[in-house]
């Protein structure tokens, strides 16, 4: 496993739609491996491959129950509505106040190829939607209510 740099807002592969992917290999294996390392190490809940400038499907998210890997998610149910602050590792520092819904049920592959259903509520829910955002090249800045000053987080 390997810490990957994270692009930071300003990059190009940010506002690119990421392709499918066809191939679960060793390879696949390896992003997903330092995707989760990298992740861990910047103190993320989540990070999706274009983040560590890879144009591809794949995302993984821990809020703290373990990893979920995601490939080729696609949002199958979204329910409620929740207002809360939001950040992303490619823009350190810069928080803002965003509407996802509640509840969120993703349908994806395993890192095998296997296809499976995971719901989420609340930090979870919120995480799936802005990772799977950053598949389609949307940054949570593009939705933000408002942003948010430092003593707003307190």
């Amino acid at each position: 496993m390997a810490i990957r740099n994270i692009v930071k807002e300003g990059d190009d592969v940010l506002r690119k739609k990421c392709r499918d992917v066809v191939k679960f290999d060793d390879r696949l294996h390896t992003l997903l491996d330092d995707m989760a390392e990298t992740m861990h190490q910047a103190e993320g809940v989540g990070l999706a491959a274009p983040q560590v400038g890879v144009i591809r499907r794949v995302v993984v998210i821990d809020i703290g129950d373990g990893v979920i890997e995601l490939i080729n998610p696609v949002i199958i149910k979204a329910e409620g509505e929740q207002t809360t602050p939001e950040g992303c590792l490619s823009m350190p520092g810069e928080y803002g106040l965003t509407k996802r819904p509640m509840f969120v049920t993703v349908k994806a592959q395993d890192r095998n190829g296997k296809v499976f259903e995971i719901s989420g509520e609340g930090l979870l829910a919120k995480a799936f939607c802005h990772e799977l955002d950053h598949l389609e090249g949307v940054l949570y800045k593009d939705i933000v209510i408002r942003m948010l000053a430092p003593e707003e987080l307190e």
